[in-house]
């Protein structure tokens, strides 16, 4: 697997859909199979072990619409999504569903044979959260693949002789497959070098896989850090502040300038504001559990109708603002899941509203809070398949918590101190998406990350003692989530997903999904 980066892995994809670790992976998967086809494709069949997570949500949460979508060259946040039946209908996919224990080692397993009329290939992948995934074996061969590079797949009679006579390609690795050769490049692939390569003696086709991720991997890659100990002793000895430290992170991630990796982030700040003010003026979609409500709280709130918590009730508004623009399918980004997308701009941009908070010194909390991400995506996980919502909502918060630190001029360990703090608050929360939606109680539960993140940023503020380090808080959340019953990590088996209402609700959403 690939070094986190912060908009790879921690804040981003930018996506359309109920779940990152369903849709967006599903969709950047599909991606890697148009290509591996070069786009012509006439069937598909996916095998999901009903022992994962996929049997019950592949069609609720999304991967349907992302994978055929990414099968249709489209990316994330394609506003073709909502219509993907009709479209991958129209381009006369047929496709097979079946549901068979095969002994999937990770909850978010795909088993994908693909074809039309001249070839037929196979393919291994998982999502592991936050949109992030990678494939882990095509046609028998094994790989890892996760996006970040140009991949290069050259089938032929006597691969060896094949290899001998390869042009030379700056590459970053070449393996020597049974199936295949396999070359992954930071560079693009010309016509003329793919055109030379076909041409070699022996060879019967080549695959080029482009990239799917935004921040592509080097091939002398060296991050200044990969712990958050590491960072505190970096940014002590050195008197750097947090987002500078995330700054020169993802520099080195990237091999970007920092004016690129402010430039990104700026982007993404635009997004997280238009989604809230597209929330706030009333969202709809006809497949959803919960009626706007951001527009009834904002009236109340004005109507001086609510308890006074200060800034808070800001950011509950803008929180719950963004998980309908998600939950209307409208464009948002994962920060880092799309099940915890209100969460941090929710915290953030209500915080910066009522500060009066500059652009740069938002860009600056977005970094402080990515660099926290970080050490979540590399050292546990945001999978809520694999460590329930605590992965999710509750590394939200953490984030949240630095960005609220940084946003009020606070240093370095408080910022540290403020995240570990509210991870801590977090430990052991599940997973029950009610009707297999993306909707209750994951708004309460960004609300309560929300929340948790404004008290841990004030205690940080104020020198609160956070005790354990943050990087055994990360590891203590990957132990709890491997302690986790399956029913509890977004299966739709257990937890307010198994009440007699929850069921209930379940029903009538898929009966319902018959007639459209």
């Amino acid at each position: 697997m690939a070094i986190s980066s912060i908009f790879n892995d921690v804040i981003g994809p930018v996506m359309r859909g109920p779940s990152s670790s369903h849709s967006a992976a599903a969709c950047r998967i599909g991606l890697l199979l148009h290509d591996l086809m070069h786009g012509e494709i006439d069937s598909i069949v996916i095998d999901y072990d009903p022992n994962g997570s996929l049997v019950t949500t592949h069609e609720s949460q999304g991967t349907d619409m992302g994978l055929y979508g990414g099968l249709l060259g489209w990316p994330p946040d394609d506003s073709r999504m909502v219509d993907y039946k009709k479209h991958i209908k129209e381009a006369g996919i047929q496709i097979k569903v079946n549901y068979l224990d095969y002994g999937a080692k990770h909850p978010n397993n795909y088993r994908i044979t693909i074809s039309n009329a001249s070839i037929t290939q196979t393919m291994s992948a998982i999502s592991t959260g936050g949109g992030m995934m990678e494939i882990q074996e095509i046609d028998g061969s094994k790989v890892s693949i996760s996006g970040d590079y140009h991949e290069l797949l050259i089938y032929g009679n006597e691969l060896q002789l094949i290899e001998n006579l390869l042009p030379e390609i700056e590459a970053i690795q070449i393996n020597l497959n049974k199936s295949f050769i396999w070359i992954s490049n930071t560079k693009e692939y010309s016509t003329e070098v793919l055109d030379m390569i076909s041409s070699i003696p022996g060879v019967n086709k080549i695959c080029y896989l482009r990239p799917v991720l935004p921040v592509l991997s080097s091939k002398n890659l060296n991050v200044p850090f990969s712990t958050c100990k590491e960072m505190l002793e970096l940014g002590t000895n050195e008197g750097l502040e947090i987002w500078e430290l995330a700054l020169r992170y993802e520099c080195a991630r990237g091999d970007i300038t920092e004016g690129e990796v402010l430039q990104q982030m700026g982007r993404i700040l635009h997004i997280m504001e238009t989604g809230i003010e597209a929330g706030l003026a009333g969202t709809y979609y006809e497949d959803r559990i919960l009626p706007v409500q951001s527009i009834g709280f904002k009236d109340k709130m004005e109507g001086k109708e609510l308890l006074d918590s200060g800034m808070l009730n800001t950011m509950v508004l803008y929180t719950t603002a963004m998980m309908e623009v998600k939950s209307s399918m409208g464009v948002f980004v994962a920060a880092p899941t799309a099940g915890s997308c209100g969460t941090l701009p929710g915290s953030i941009l209500g915080a910066a509203k009522e500060l009066n908070s500059s652009h740069e010194e938002v860009i600056r909390a977005l970094l402080a809070a990515g660099i926290i991400g970080v050490f979540i995506a590399e050292h546990s996980t945001f999978a809520a398949e694999v460590a329930g919502c605590q992965a999710e909502t509750g590394a939200g918060g953490s984030m949240a918590a630095a960005g609220l630190v940084t946003i009020m001029g606070g240093n370095l360990n408080q910022a540290v101190a403020a995240s570990s703090l509210a991870l801590q608050n977090s430990l052991g929360i599940i997973c029950d998406p009610v009707g297999n939606r993306v909707e209750a109680p994951c708004l309460g539960k960004n609300v309560m990350a929300t929340s948790n993140a404004l008290s841990c940023a004030n205690m940080a503020l104020a020198n609160y003692d956070h005790l354990i380090p943050f990087d055994e808080v990360v590891q203590s959340m990957k132990e709890v989530g491997d302690m986790m019953a399956h029913e509890l990590t977004c299966t739709g088996l257990g937890g307010l997903a198994a009440t007699p209402t929850g069921q209930a609700i379940l029903a009538k959403l898929n009966e319902k999904a018959k007639y459209c």
